[in-house]
């Protein structure tokens, strides 16, 4: 494997520099080409060894709405990045356990998880799995870059290891527990409630702790994870020390991975091997001066709280061990949980997404998961709960306005928007004039939430427009008196329109059926961009509108 004389000379690239101000300006990077860095969001990549659950879901939904706000912003090459992490002994226990083998294994699972990624309908560009050639090469030549330039040796090994979490896990974050289902005593971390077993080994080891103030710098001088909850944690555990980090197992334990360069007696840890899928995809090892032309440094990963550790304190030090752009931004979100409880295949309490999708509708589920799930906590899952947004804020909310509004224009919609184009509607009252500012307003604020990443607050925003114009439709009586009422109903359609727009990356196909409803040209994609979320933008909708069923009355079989 041929080395780039930059990196075998142990040069420093002195644009990558780890402060706010050079990131920003690294990000718009652009390639010998001259073409702006894509935008790059990435989901976690998800193990095989077991059937996705909504946690993963919610995953997708957040890091496509992220994708698809880009693309309403007028981003055409805004890139999502999904797939599966393959590798580790979860993964070799789990294909034994089935008779299968582990090849096989993951090539049969992984394909649940490309279904649920298009069951959801996220719109990712590429769909990486850890046993992907590219993949393997681009891990080996990382491992590579590390030994060169000294941050790997060699060391004996003891601690409490947990497969379920592939991690080392010190004497101070373990303690004793009773199994619930055996009442067997075991050792669990914790931090995730795992069971533990103690090992001793020796294995390659990565110079982790050489890198705690430069860490500590990053949480100081960015806003490198959000919600800022999460860092308050990340900055006391980094804090207190960093110990060097275990980067192999001895094939007697762990033959299912990638093997260590020159060493066949171990494999590659699989927490290395999975943090560098974001490089693979961007098309590491880069060609010199092109590291942006495939969309690195990713501008989000979205994580759950429990892998904080690996992506915001171990990927960010191997980055800078070989003077490579940090990633943006890490968005950060809390678990689903059943009667606040941790959602545990061993509890039988853990939802299938697939089921969910079946029984609700899958916009029904991502404007759910969007609006009611936790970034800075945890989130309770109900059906009732589903079912009560349904009816509020769907069915009763967006599909009874709709349907009231052109009911009540009687055909005539189009003539209240051509009026307001040509300044001939009624003058406004205070009210009027009070929900046209809301309707001013409301775009910008959802676009703030969404540069702060946190796409619930937009949605909550989103949803204002919707139960303020029912209260004010509901106030003027526009049926009473329709001639006197044109201004009402052209307000009303104008916050029906604009919440379509702005709904788009949440809810795809029900917000383009409420434009299709109302007549928004779909040939023209500016008028469906976030450019015309704006009060006023479109003088050339509503023409021949018809009542329509947008949500109707969900059907539960018990």
């Amino acid at each position: 494997m041929q080395i780039p004389r930059a990196l075998v000379d142990g040069t420093r690239d002195n644009n990558f520099v780890y402060d706010s101000e050079t990131r920003d300006t690294n990000v718009d990077s652009t390639s010998e080409q001259g073409s702006k860095k894509p935008y790059y969001v990435t989901t976690p990549i998800f193990y095989v060894n077991a059937a996705p659950h909504v946690g993963h879901f919610y995953t997708m939904v957040i890091t496509d709405i992220l994708k698809r706000w880009r693309a309403l912003l007028g981003d055409k090459n805004a890139q999502l990045l999904t797939g599966t992490d393959e590798h580790g002994m979860k993964i070799q226990q789990a294909a034994s356990a089935a008779g299968m083998d582990p090849q096989a294994f993951c090539d049969m699972n992984c394909k649940t998880f490309q279904a649920l990624a298009k069951a959801a309908n996220v719109d990712y560009d590429h769909f990486i799995r850890t046993t992907d050639p590219a993949h393997k090469e681009a891990v080996q030549y990382f491992w590579e870059m590390l030994n060169h330039r000294g941050y790997i040796y060699t060391a004996k090994h003891e601690g409490w290891y947990s497969v379920s979490d592939e991690t080392f896990y010190p004497p101070t974050q373990v303690q004793n527990s009773l199994d619930p289902s055996t009442g067997r005593k075991r050792m669990v971390s914790i931090e995730t409630g795992k069971e533990v077993e103690w090992s001793s080994e020796t294995n390659y080891h990565f110079r982790l702790s050489a890198f705690q103030e430069r860490l500590l710098e990053l949480y100081k001088s960015t806003e490198f994870v959000t919600p800022g909850n999460y860092m308050t944690d990340l900055v006391k555990s980094v804090s207190s020390g960093v110990s060097d980090l275990s980067i192999s197992r001895p094939v007697e334990r762990l033959t299912w991975g990638i093997p260590v360069p020159g060493d066949e007696t171990q494999t590659i840890y699989v927490w290395l091997d999975a943090l560098i899928n974001y490089l693979t995809k961007a098309g590491y090892p880069f060609p010199p001066g092109q590291e942006g032309r495939l969309g690195w440094p990713a501008d989000v990963h979205v994580i759950g709280k429990d892998i904080v550790r690996f992506h915001c304190v171990y990927w960010p030090a191997f980055l800078m061990a070989l003077d490579l752009p940090l990633p943006r931004r890490v968005l950060i979100h809390g678990h689903w949980t059943i009667n606040r409880e941790k959602m545990s295949k061993s509890t039988g309490n853990v939802v299938n997404p697939f089921f969910a999708i079946d029984r609700f509708g899958v916009d029904t589920m991502r404007f759910f998961l969007a609006f009611q799930g936790g970034l800075a906590g945890d989130a309770d899952y109900d059906n009732s709960y589903i079912i009560r947004d349904y009816k509020k804020m769907l069915q009763w909310g967006i599909g009874n306005l709709t349907h009231r509004t052109i009911g009540c224009a009687k055909g005539n919609l189009r003539s209240y928007i051509a009026d307001a184009a040509a300044d001939k509607l009624p003058a406004p009252t205070p009210e009027d004039l009070e929900h046209q500012s809301l309707l001013e307003q409301t775009p910008d604020r959802v676009a703030e939430q969404m540069e702060k990443l946190n796409p619930r607050a937009a949605l909550q925003d989103i949803m204002v427009i919707i139960e303020k114009t029912n209260k004010y439709f509901h106030a003027a009586e526009p049926w009473k008196t329709p001639a006197e009422s044109q201004r009402v109903l052209y307000n009303v359609a104008e916050s029906l329109r604009i919440s379509g727009i702005l709904l788009q990356p949440f809810m795809p196909s029900k917000s383009n059926e409420l434009l299709d409803i109302l007549r928004v040209d779909k040939t023209e994609p500016s008028k469906r961009s976030f450019s015309a979320a704006h009060y006023g933008c479109d003088p050339d909708y509503g023409e021949g509108v018809k009542k329509s069923i947008l949500f109707p009355p969900l059907i539960i079989e018990e």
